[in-house]
């Protein structure tokens, strides 16, 4: 089968098309033939280097959460199973491929009007963005900022924070195009990517949900509300400074909090509960799922470059 694998860490070049064998699913897993592959923002994290120290290799397959047609089964897994379409989350890797192995506890079925390329939109970035908010203690009323809105987890949280009654939704973005754009989903002030700006902005907020990190990150307690909550969901930006702790202490007085959250946390059946119910609500027509373009799998390399060069609103998907 082909599938794309890291050849060298670093830029997008070091991605290539490669000849694997054809998986066989273990006890307890499934064999799904992809029909869309969702690209995140780890994926391109994963293939620079970054994180080889926690155990990535070159040579890995890239690629967290698919959507395709289930056709056959391990030991342990109901037959019943093969044939149907499904969304699947494969882990940290081994996605990027036309055909993958997952442990069916991590399987959903496709709603009948939901489309495999819609599927890997909202599939993890959805349940990141939902658990978020509910790490930051998120209530009814109270003023939301998303900072790095333009992606697929930003996307959901802006969604996420409006239905659920947001006294304010501020994002920050790159573009007033991108800007507008964040409003026909919620947003009711744009920001620059500072924070800066915002006509009638609020003075500051309750919640602060990060999926940039980096080295900016610390000047975004200063856009927080007394008992304000900065929640780090994604660091697409790399690592905030080791010291970014000296400036919570120096606002002491103003009972900030600060977190990180993984969904990996979240156990995997209260995640499936919640993916299905989005699944359904993006059926429905109530969740925007917000594909920026859909490339074959050859171009896999052209997929990270425009991720790289930060052109993506919403999510790159591949198809086999």
């Amino acid at each position: 089968m082909k599938a794309v694998a890291i050849k060298a860490f670093g830029g997008p070049e070091g991605l290539a098309v490669v000849d694997l064998p054809d998986p066989v699913p273990a006890a307890g897993q499934v064999l799904i033939t992809t029909e869309a592959i969702g690209v995140g923002g780890v994926d391109a994290v994963i293939r620079s280097g970054a994180l080889a120290a926690y155990g990535f290799r070159e040579g890995h397959v890239p690629g967290g959460e698919v959507a395709g047609t289930v056709t056959a089964v391990g030991d342990g897994v109901d037959p019943a199973w093969t044939g149907r379409r499904v969304w699947a989350s494969t882990g940290t890797g081994g996605g990027c491929a036309e055909q993958v192995t997952a442990p069916v506890a991590e399987v959903l079925p496709l709603p009948a009007g939901l489309s495999a390329v819609a599927a890997v939109t909202i599939g993890s970035s959805s349940v990141v963005a939902h658990f978020g908010l509910a790490h930051a203690r998120f209530a009814t009323g109270e003023s939301v900022l998303v900072r790095g809105a333009a992606g697929s987890i930003g996307i959901a949280a802006v969604q996420f924070a409006a239905q659920g009654g947001a006294g304010a939704v501020a994002v920050t973005t790159s573009s007033a195009e991108r800007g507008a754009l964040l409003r026909g989903l919620g947003a009711t002030h744009v920001l620059d990517r500072s924070g800066e700006g915002g006509e009638d902005a609020p003075a500051g907020y309750d919640v602060v949900i990060d999926v940039v990190a980096g080295a900016d990150m610390p000047s975004f307690f200063d856009r927080l509300l007394p008992n304000g909550r900065l929640v780090v969901v994604g660091a697409v930006g790399g690592q905030p400074p080791a010291d970014f702790g000296t400036t919570l202490m120096a606002a002491f007085q103003r009972s900030l909090s600060f977190a990180t959250f993984s969904s990996a946390t979240v156990p995997v059946a209260d995640r499936q509960t919640v993916r299905n119910e989005h699944f359904a609500a993006a059926a429905r027509g109530e969740l925007r799922t917000v594909v920026h373009e859909v490339l074959p799998l050859e171009q896999a390399v052209r997929a990270h470059r425009k991720m790289d060069a930060g052109e993506v609103f919403g999510r790159i998907v591949l198809t086999p």
